[in-house]
């Protein structure tokens, strides 16, 4: 096949500038406004890959986003993205693609030695073939995968930026075509602000590639510039072009990609802008003027390089200046392969038109035209070489005699256009079957808060799409308050003749009998395949989809799904229209990972947050970890100790010394309000109405099933001001959740929630020497055992800073928890650590922390519990008020009989008979010593917790066991990574049961 620039004033290149660009490693060159797909076609280049199964040589079938085939790496390093089509790339100097498929080579693809058994790999051949041995599936899957293409993402970092940008507007239209842009013009004259979309770098659609058409009695090109200035006029109207809305959702919200910059190289893009941009619309009314996309027809070889749709001719030719070949036949089913064919001829081209339509005519003695014939099939491998006419019956589809053959290099087809109707399709609606435009499309009516105007309704006529708009315009204005007489702009009165609906051409033989005819381009898909899936008894046509893999590709379809609906429904015999459709879902067409996930990312998606005393724990050589977004001390380790070592002295100075910690992260709440009491009545499971001033109470929060979801201590500031204290990782949650019940369940309450975790930070002081540390700071409180006690707190000042002083413990010593303003943080812990400094004093991490709570049966919400344990289930029936005369949030749940049974889960402590082992936590545990897998053995359940406690002199672990509390003392076997622990079931507080140490 071979082609050639026929340069001509509609053309939308600039062909006095030629730029050089790569394929495949071969230099060639092109001009600023081509596409890759037009610039190796002028090229001559015309096989761009190897089909995903078989291996067959494949080039360019459409010019736009229907492209299955030409999928190219476009870029390298960093910039590099895959899967890109050729026909939507937009050249630039210097660019360089290559191909995605065949392997070793393209030139040479292993699959296409594969392919000469193709009648092995009918659909459902993978299925089928691979599912045993089971060992060899890894294998299967490695050689699959390399054998299936497509492209490579980068193994490198994005350097490129992208963004989101949000938009309210009254009308919202999708598609720059004819009745796209004639909508916004109309809405923009209304006063409305509008948002135009267009998926190519121009506006005008199928108007760029039909010059003869005539609107008003101006060119296409005239009326499409004249509109793009009156719209460039209006500031209330926005046009966005190469920005492809791929979704539709609930109350008219779209979604659309815009590609900023990817039509420039590289070091022409400007830093302050994004590479792709997401676009997420609100509307109050969505005009779709998405147009139809052509479907080529079904016929033996359709698949060589050099076939291709008919508008994918003229399109390369119209705007590009390329004539995709020299001996060209055009075979169709309507007179738009006429309007094709009698520019080509124009341009040079020898063409031969197979019209199916027994009463065609040539308009032109430039072409020649073969009524009442179709192609059977076309000869050529890595190119066109000729075709098989054979004439058709004038009413059935069936050849009638064995066909004459024409030599060409190209062959162009055309079976109609099918509206493309995915965004309409989005929520779950279906087109309908329409039969006079044999082609499914979305009503015209369209639906609340969505309008369809033009191709997609089946208005294939531009003056018929004109009007219909006009008549779909007025509806939506009227509907926004701006309700007017709009006029229709008028065309030339067009005569064409009837359509004669085709779908798959015959060739004189049974199906599967004859070359292959390809339905789905991308995945190999054939006639044959859809009419075996039906044999197969798959009669759903999703079934169907699935089976064959019909249109699964990256062009979801687009080219193929019609073809293969109607395949279908005439192999089982039922009307199309009730086969029906496969699901629509976004994206309408591939959308990168960096537009999806705009500036959410490393810091901005999830960031780290620092307490302000972070640069004394970094002084320090703390090793940090993330805890809730917080990045907290792991533990601090001296010069040759690791974890362990440095875990084992912390807690040990804190057992027995004075350690302090960074405790700022805590979840800080401050409720107010006359209605407090109440609120946290309801909230806790205990009760807070004769808390007094001054004194602080540990609580449970519950959700609505009773079981444990948050802890904290809540201290009473005020007669109707506490301060809630949360997990570190629950603090957001906790909030929402008190919000929640307030705003919808209890909205009479007069209480008002505040977040106040980065107001203060906190200093835990904890050990049996904290508080003489604390005394060489604080002069105003007395600190005596008998005046400040355990779960009260205290104002005052420390080092010379207001404070507030809560005398809680979270490891079962004596503590004391500072509170001051955040700012002032930084300057409290190193008064601390000078005033301590005599005592030994050891700063200690998150590490040692979960070390001392166990050690104390103190649980950590998400670790020792999983959303399914009760106050109850972790022997803490103290902390409910079951009597209390209100109800609380999960009262009536603790009651259910489930909840209440015997044997549930229950925490406790394990014990290790070798006192050196320390559990796995996770691990499973069960009675027996031996697991088999067909066995009798119960998993009664699993280690929440678990570590070596160096105060103790061995490990120590809290778990949840089936019936735990009447276990105790009971021999149970930890199962994990093939080994067994014996462990025996005891208490879960290991230090101090009766609480000595934190009362002194």
């Amino acid at each position: 096949m071979s082609a050639a620039r026929v340069p001509h004033s509609a053309a939308r290149i600039d062909s006095t500038r030629t730029i050089s660009f790569t394929f495949d490693g071969r230099s060639y060159s092109g001009h600023p406004g081509d596409t890759l797909a037009s610039a190796l076609l002028a090229n001559g280049v015309r096989r761009m890959a190897r089909s995903f199964k078989y291996g067959r040589p494949r080039g360019i079938i459409g010019a736009g986003a229907e492209e299955p085939n030409a999928l190219v790496q476009l870029g390298t390093g960093a910039l590099t993205a895959p899967n890109i089509k050729a026909t939507q790339a937009e050249l630039y100097a210097g660019l360089s693609a290559t191909s995605t498929s065949g392997w070793p080579s393209l030139d040479f693809d292993l699959k296409s030695v594969l392919g000469q058994g193709s009648r092995f790999m009918p659909a459902g051949f993978y299925s089928k073939t691979f599912k045993w041995p089971r060992k060899l599936w890894p294998a299967y899957e490695a050689v699959i995968r390399k054998f299936a293409g497509f492209g490579s993402a980068p193994t490198v970092p994005d350097t490129e930026s992208y963004d989101h940008l949000h938009h309210h507007v009254d009308v919202l239209v999708v598609g720059g075509g004819a009745a796209g842009l004639l909508a916004a013009l109309q809405s923009g004259r209304a006063g409305l602000k509008t948002l135009l979309l267009d998926e190519q770098n121009e506006l005008g659609g199928w108007l760029l590639s039909d010059p003869t058409a005539h609107i008003d009695g101006r060119s296409s090109d005239a009326y499409v510039r004249s509109v793009r200035a009156a719209l460039a006029d209006m500031p209330h109207v926005t046009v966005l072009t190469r920005t492809t809305a791929f979704g539709m959702y609930e109350q008219n919200m779209v979604q659309a990609v815009e590609l900023v910059q990817d039509h420039l190289a590289p070091e022409e893009r400007q830093a302050h802008l994004p590479r792709h941009r997401l676009h997420k619309i609100r509307a109050h009314h969505v005009v779709l003027a998405t147009g139809a996309i052509e479907r080529p027809l079904v016929f033996g070889n359709n698949d060589v390089p050099g076939v291709m749709t008919v508008s994918a001719g003229q399109t390369f030719f119209q705007r590009y200046g390329v004539l995709v070949g020299k001996r060209i036949v055009i075979c169709g089913t309507s007179d738009l392969i006429h309007d094709c064919a009698e520019a080509l001829a124009k341009a040079g081209a020898h063409v031969t038109v197979a019209d199916v339509r027994h009463a065609a005519k040539a308009r032109s003695s430039r072409y020649t035209v073969m009524a009442g014939y179709g192609i059977a099939e076309v000869s050529g491998g890595s190119e066109v070489k000729g075709v098989r006419l054979v004439p058709l019956d004038a009413l059935r589809d069936v050849a009638v005699g064995g066909g004459t053959h024409i030599a060409c290099d190209t062959v162009l087809s055309s079976g109609g256009l099918s509206p493309t109707v995915h965004l309409f399709c989005h929520d779950g609606s279906r087109p309908t079957w329409d039969e006079q435009a044999a082609a499914f499309v979305v009503p015209r009516t369209g639906r609340k808060g969505i309008a369809c105007v033009g191709a997609v309704t089946g208005a294939f006529e531009l003056q018929d799409a004109l009007s219909q708009t006009t008549e779909a315009m007025q509806q939506v204005l009227a509907l926004l308050g701006k309700p007017t007489q709009l006029p229709t702009p008028q065309c030339a009165p067009v005569h064409r003749l009837a359509a004669r609906p085709m779908f798959r051409l015959p060739d004189g033989k049974p199906e599967g009998a004859g070359a292959k005819a390809f339905v789905d381009y991308q995945n190999d898909v054939s006639a044959a395949d859809i009419e075996l899936a039906v044999r197969e008894n798959y009669h759903s046509i999703e079934h169907v989809k699935r089976y064959t893999a019909l249109g699964f590709g990256t062009d979801q379809g687009k080219l193929s799904n019609v073809n293969g609906f109607v395949i279908t429904a005439r192999a089982l015999k039922r009307p199309v229209g009730e086969v029906g459709t496969t699901t629509y879902r976004p994206a309408y067409t591939p959308v990168s990972l960096g537009a999806l996930a705009g500036t959410m990312r490393e810091e901005c998606f999830d960031p780290s947050r620092y307490t302000a005393i972070h640069a004394s724990h970094v002084a320090r050589q703390a090793a940090l970890e993330p805890v809730g977004q917080w990045l907290r001390p792991w533990y601090f380790p001296k010069p040759g100790e690791d974890l362990h070592a440095a875990v084992n002295r912390e807690c040990l100075a804190a057992r027995n010394g004075v350690g302090v910690m960074d405790a700022s992260t805590l979840g800080k709440i401050q409720i107010d309000g006359p209605d407090a009491r109440e609120f946290l009545n309801r909230i806790y499971s205990n009760a807070w109405s004769q808390l007094a001033v001054g004194k602080c109470r540990y609580g449970l929060m519950l959700d609505e099933n009773g079981m444990v979801m948050d802890d904290g201590v809540t201290a009473c500031i005020e007669a109707n001001q506490f301060y809630m204290t949360t997990t570190t990782g629950g603090a957001a949650r906790v909030l929402n959740w008190l919000e929640r019940w307030h705003q919808t369940e209890w909205p009479e309450l007069k209480v008002w929630m505040t977040s106040v975790t980065d107001h203060w930070s906190t200093i835990a002081l904890v050990g049996p020497k904290a508080r003489a540390v604390l005394s060489k700071l604080c002069t105003d409180i007395d600190l005596s055992a008998e005046n400040f006690k355990f779960m009260d707190w205290r104002g005052g000042t420390v080092a010379g800073l207001p404070a507030r002083v809560f005398r809680v413990s979270f490891s079962g010593e004596l503590s004391y928890e500072l509170n001051v303003e955040s700012g002032f943080g930084h300057a409290l812990w190193e008064a601390v650590m000078a005033a301590g400094a005599e005592f030994d004093i050891t700063p200690y991490g998150t590490e040692t922390m979960h070390v001392l709570r166990a050690e104390k049966g103190f649980i950590i919400v998400g670790q020792d519990t999983d959303g399914s344990m009760s106050p109850l289930d972790l022997d803490m029936a103290w902390a409910v008020g079951m009597k209390k005369p209100f109800s609380f949030l999960g009262k009536r749940s603790l009651s259910r009989s489930d909840t209440a049974r015997e044997g549930r889960k229950q925490l406790v402590g394990l014990l290790p008979v070798d006192p050196n082992a320390v559990l796995i936590e996770g691990a499973q545990i069960m009675e027996s010593a031996v697991a088999q897998p067909h066995g009798n053995n119960q998993m009664l359940g699993h280690v929440t917790s678990s570590y070596h406690s160096a105060f103790l002199g061995r490990s120590i672990a809290m778990a949840v066991v089936a019936g735990g509390l009447q276990r105790k003392d009971q021999i149970l076997h930890v199962h994990a990574h093939g080994q067994v622990t014996p462990v025996k079931v005891s208490g879960s507080v290991f230090v101090d049961e009766k609480g000595d140490r934190q009362n002194v």
